[in-house]
């Protein structure tokens, strides 16, 4: 049983959220909170597995509260829960210790996927945060998104989410069944998108792939 806290100001978005996950075998939501204060209150004296935090709050908001759980090293998943999807917030939440991102649009399978990964152990961040903040972040690579003299190589073209998506899971060795799966597509579109990513990088294997991506700081 994954025991869930969910901290949200919004008692709406709290019962909402309790509602999808409860409906779920093996998921209990066993307290709330409505703000980041609350929710360390909360999570010392119910000892969950996953804790499923709002950004913005009043008193303490979701970044500061994890930060803090952090800092206090508290044995903990953490799961950031936002309406935006800017560059500014992810790299924050990251930079605070979150095991993930999740958009607030998301679906009930996106959801229940977040938080099962996270607590197990495992990262997520929602496919509409790009590639280059996940695959940097993930492997634990800051430094681009700090202010350096370092000119980045631009792309000579443009790559769709989608494409982003594909190439990120074509890196870690997914074959186009599992791309289908896993974005919940067709196997033919899978293989589709691929071939637009190879021809686009000019790629003609997965190593000249690896190489144009580190290339354009693609991961």
């Amino acid at each position: 049983m994954i025991n869930v806290v969910l901290a949200d100001d919004h008692i709406l978005v709290r019962d909402g959220i309790k509602a999808l996950l409860e409906d779920q075998t093996g998921i209990m939501v066993i307290d709330e909170a409505s703000n980041g204060k609350e929710a360390l209150e909360v999570i010392a004296k119910n000892k969950p597995h996953v804790l499923i935090i709002d950004i913005r709050m009043p008193e303490m908001n979701g970044i500061e509260a994890v930060a803090e759980i952090k800092k206090q090293k508290i044995d903990i998943k953490t799961l950031m829960l936002s309406m935006h999807d800017s560059e500014e917030y992810v790299v924050k939440s990251i930079q605070a210790g979150a095991d993930g991102y999740l958009l607030k649009g998301a679906s009930k399978e996106e959801f229940l996927k977040a938080v099962t990964k996270v607590a197990a152990g495992g990262k997520y961040f929602t496919g509409d945060v790009s590639s280059i903040i996940m695959n940097n972040f993930v492997n634990g690579n800051a430094t681009k998104f700090q202010k350096t003299k370092t000119k980045v190589k631009e792309l000579p073209f443009k790559l769709t989410k989608r494409e982003k998506q594909i190439l990120s899971l074509v890196l870690e060795l997914k074959n186009n069944k599992d791309i289908a799966e896993e974005l919940s597509i067709s196997k033919r579109t899978a293989e589709v998108h691929r071939f637009n990513l190879m021809k686009k990088l000019e790629a003609k294997n997965l190593q000249e792939l690896t190489t144009k991506a580190k290339e354009y700081h693609l991961i």
